[in-house]
Parts: structure tokens; C-alpha cells; sequence
């Protein structure tokens, strides 16, 4: 809400999934940071820190989902939204969802069926080690299964809410956003990227954090890639590589 682009009325209305387990200390900037007019989807996954009761003061809509797991809260959010998109992003601040709009725009003129924010680390410990490595191994598998070139499978997306409830998705953990991107590419759908900042997260990360935490990722989407029948042929949509 403090962002200077332009957010006209020609940009058409979102709502944005912001899966939330102990966010407090970010949930203000990330809230003051959405669009004019967008509804934030605050998904409560089990926080101690008051985070529900603080998104529904800063006027989020909150839907608790008591099933642990990033895919789980990510899915209550998705079935609770009902805007024609739907936007993902992370609550920790390492995001910003200011820069949606133009993802938004990219779907409604036809850029993509499915846009994802290809991170572009600014900060000292945005993005440890390990967690790229990781992230880069699974692109790689996913180039294999898919046809796909994209370099990140990040957090921060945008596609229409039809398209996402046709992919039936069924992991709740942390292979939600991979599923997503296969089942996508299978169906057919466009798929893109596009470079957004990547900044050191509120606080201290449940998954990419530790390494324990990042094993456990990339074992959960392993398993996807690994469960999801072979696709049809794909129609392959990425940027250049700056």
C-alpha cells in the first residue's frame, strides 16, 4: 500500500494466500505491502505468537487450518479465495507483495497460465547455501520431468483460481509449490518466471533456515516428481536468463 507504481483499476482484483505460522513480528509491513483493493488471505497454521489475532486487526481475512504443513495452509487459502486470481506469497517479509500487480497483469494479458517469482537474493543471508542448492537440484529434476527451464520454484506465484482448483493438488507439505508447477505443466498450462528481490526473512525460517528443514523439502518433492505420471507435451514459457 506505500508502493509508488501504479496500481490503476485496469489491474484486475486478486486475493493473496499468505500461509502464516508465527509471523508476527513481519505481519504489519507484509499486510501494508498489499495491492489497494486486494483481499490478504492470512492462513493461520498453527501460531502461538498471536499472528491470527494481529492479521485480523490490520483487516486480513484469516482462515485457520489446524493441518501442519506449508501445502496445507497454502490449499485453505487457495479454497477460501474467490477473486478470478490468486496470488501466493510468503508472510516473512523476504517478499514483497507490492510487486504483484504486475504478475497479475502477465496472466490477464496472457504472458502465462502460471507465473513464479524467480528469486534474486539482496542481503547478507537471504538465501543460505544450502537452500539454493537445493532449490537448484530440484529445478534440474524438474527440467527433467517437465521440459520446463525455470531456476526457482519459489514461494511467490500468480495464476487464475479456476486453473489452480483444476490441478486437484493433494500434497500438504512442502512439495505443494512443485506439485503445482508439474500438474500445471502436465495440464498444459504456460508456465513463467520473472526476477523478484529476495530479502532476509522477519525472524527464523521453518524450512530453508536449517538444513534439516531444507532436506525435508527437497525430500517432499522428490516424492512428487517421482509420483506424478508422465505429462503430456508441454508449451515451454520462460525468460531470458539475465
Amino acid at each position: 500500500m506505500t508502493d509508488s507504481s501504479p496500481h490503476s483499476s485496469a489491474v484486475p482484483r486478486a486475493d493473496v494466500v499468505l500461509p502464516c505460522l508465527d509471523e508476527a513480528a513481519a505481519l504489519p509491513g507484509v499486510l501494508s505491502r498489499i495491492p489497494p483493493g486486494w483481499r490478504a488471505i492470512v492462513v493461520d497454521n498453527g501460531s502461538t505468537d498471536g499472528s491470527a489475532g494481529l492479521a485480523r486487526s490490520l483487516g486480513a481475512t484469516v482462515v485457520h487450518e489446524p493441518r501442519r504443513g506449508f501445502g496445507a495452509a497454502c490449499h485453505a487459502g487457495l479454497l477460501a479465495a474467490t477473486a478470478e486470481y490468486v496470488c501466493f506469497c510468503d508472510c516473512d517479509g523476504s517478499l514483497d507483495p507490492a510487486l504483484l500487480p504486475s504478475f497479475v497483469r502477465g496472466i490477464a494479458g496472457g504472458e502465462a497460465d502460471l507465473l513464479l517469482g524467480r528469486r534474486r537474493p539482496e542481503g547478507k543471508g537471504a538465501w543460505p547455501p544450502h537452500a539454493r542448492a537445493g532449490n537448484l537440484a530440484l529445478a534440474r529434476m524438474l527440467r527433467r520431468r517437465t521440459g520446463l527451464r525455470l531456476h526457482d520454484l519459489g514461494p511467490m506465484r500468480a495464476a487464475r483460481r479456476t486453473d489452480l482448483l483444476a490441478l486437484a493438488l493433494t500434497d500438504r507439505r512442502s512439495g505443494y509449490p512443485l506439485q503445482m508447477v508439474v500438474r500445471a505443466s502436465d495440464a498444459g498450462l504456460r508456465v513463467a518466471e520473472r526476477d523478484v528481490p529476495y530479502l532476509p526473512r522477519t525472524g527464523k525460517s521453518k524450512v530453508t533456515g536449517t538444513w534439516r528443514g531444507t532436506w525435508h523439502a527437497v525430500r517432499d518433492m522428490r516424492a512428487v516428481l517421482r509420483q506424478q505420471p508422465p505429462g503430456r507435451s508441454v508449451t515451454v514459457h520462460t525468460e531470458a536468463t539475465r
